[in-house]
């Protein structure tokens, strides 16, 4: 680099390295009388003359040109800063109107507006006892013992059940691996706040304690991927099951992709999105938040259940649901009287299945089968998570309500399995990355596992190659160590989910 700029003589300038020179910053040149009284002689110490060639370049470098900025000086021209692009966040995660008052101050990351934080993780403490919770200031100044109202992902303006009134502890500006303890942090900034994590189980909106307009939560973190690996778990020593259990609370909080629950046999489950993620959780429910002994059985996969034929009989339910229907027109082409058909997704709000209302005016009483709607959706809601053939849930399944009869006395069920149901596994798209001469042994790794190859290339400007694939998630556990073992661990993957 030296020798190519063309105006500095490189073996003079390597002579002066090191030696009874000295460097003076201002001028940028070099001079054998110190141009200060604290000035230190040329580049190099004796010992960092013996470095090795890659981090001696680095070493004299960072003395000579200062300190690596381009990093931040990259983040500082292409990044829009809090407050220009405070009006698309709020867009993209707020639930409530867009012409609030609440919304503008938001938009405008007024750091003398109403408090609103939205918090996306929870970070354990030394001991484990507790949580430091993460969140971006969107409006106002969060302060250290000020009284907030903490709404968890459940809360809307019909049920306000999930609301807490806690007090701010301490205050903290998360700087990578250190933290800067503050007594107030403004709009637009991150802080990592205590005191308010007992009722926070994944995300959280903080909000001012008292304020006059309806209240609204930021939309809860979607992933692009799904945690498809199960695995039931129970302590060795039955005795240690309520440490157990505040384990699984704890690690809950801590891992956001991670679900529990416990099944009607009563063993607690574990999904995740992989081995690796489930070494990870076991790990501190081990080490760092329980502290015992836990068995677990081996991992297996989640499955989903649907139909491949259109069902021969009519099934009857009694039940109901105040769900809205969405118009599905531009989107899927549904005509409008379908779209205002919709009763209700499931299971949960979002997802695969949908229920509609194909009754007609002039065979049922509508206002009769207003009053059971409620009923009726908990039913669909229940009937889609836990499916006929193992009690997985259901997908891309379109219900049609086409009759219904509705009396006082509870009706009778029928038409259970009529339409032909099917199991439906996750893959994984893998892609793993291996010299030209072990492309053949990865084939015959993906053979074993029902691994289907999508794509195999070259890697321009290496010697090593691409190979994509499908596998089956239940066939995936151990898929990486056989493949090192293959290879003789000149092969790497990386695995993530893609489809059912």
């Amino acid at each position: 680099m030296i020798i190519t700029s063309g105006n500095i003589n490189a073996h003079e300038f390597a002579r002066r390295l090191w030696g009874d020179i000295y460097f003076d910053k201002n001028t940028r040149k070099f001079s054998k009388k110190p141009p200060s009284a604290n000035a230190h002689r040329t580049f190099l110490t004796k010992e960092e003359q013996k470095m090795n060639v890659r981090p001696l370049i680095a070493l004299i470098c960072k003395r000579f040109f200062g300190d690596f900025k381009a990093f931040v000086d990259l983040v500082v021209k292409n990044i829009k800063s809090p407050i220009e692009n405070a009006k698309t966040k709020v867009e993209h995660i707020w639930l409530g109107p867009a012409d609030s008052k609440l919304a503008a101050e938001m938009s405008k990351c007024e750091a003398n507006g109403p408090l609103m934080v939205h918090t996306t993780k929870n970070y354990p403490t030394a001991d484990a006892t507790s949580f430091r919770v993460l969140g971006r200031v969107m409006s106002g100044t969060i302060e250290s013992n000020a009284d907030v109202r903490v709404l968890g992902e459940n809360y809307s303006i019909q049920d306000e059940e999930d609301c807490r009134r806690l007090t701010v502890g301490r205050l903290w500006v998360h700087v990578a691996r250190y933290q800067i303890e503050v007594s107030r942090i403004p709009a637009g900034c991150w802080a990592l706040i205590e005191g308010i994590d007992q009722p926070i189980v994944k995300t959280s909106t903080i909000a001012e304690l008292e304020y006059e307009e309806d209240m609204y939560i930021f939309r809860p973190l979607k992933f692009n991927t799904k945690s498809v690996v199960k695995m039931a778990i129970e302590p060795i020593n039955p005795s240690e099951l309520p440490k157990m259990l505040d384990g699984l609370r704890k690690v809950n909080k801590s891992y956001p992709l991670l679900t529990t629950r416990v099944e009607e046999s009563g063993e607690h489950v574990l999904l995740g999105t992989g081995e690796l993620y489930m070494d990870s959780v076991m790990h501190d429910m081990r080490k760092v938040f329980s502290e015992i002994d836990i068995k677990v059985a081996d991992p297996v996969v989640t499955f989903c259940e649907t139909v491949v034929e259109t069902s021969s009989l009519k099934c009857f339910a009694e039940t109901p649901n105040k769900k809205i229907g969405e118009f599905f027109q531009t989107k899927y082409d549904w005509d409008l009287l379908a779209a205002r058909s919709i009763w209700a997704f499931g299971p949960d709000i979002a997802g695969p299945n949908v229920l509609l209302d194909d009754t007609l005016p002039s065979e049922v009483d509508k206002q009769l089968l207003g009053t059971v709607r409620e009923s009726l959706v908990q039913g669909f809601q229940w009937a889609t998570r836990e499916g006929p053939l193992c009690e997985e849930p259901i997908r891309n399944v379109k219900f049609k309500m086409l009759d219904a009869v509705i009396a006082k006395e509870p009706l009778y069920r029928g038409g259970g399995q009529m339409a032909t149901p099917r199991l439906m596994e996750p893959y994984f798209v893998v892609e793993v990355i291996a010299p030209a001469d072990c492309v053949s042994s990865v084939y015959t790794v993906l053979a074993k596992r029902r691994g289907h190859v999508t794509t195999d290339a070259p890697i321009p400007g290496s010697p090593m190659y691409s190979i994509k694939a499908f596998i089956p998630v239940m066939d995936s556990f151990g898929f990486e160590t056989d493949l090192r073992t293959h290879t003789q661990g000149q092969a790497f993957c990386m695995s993530v989910f893609n489809h059912w």
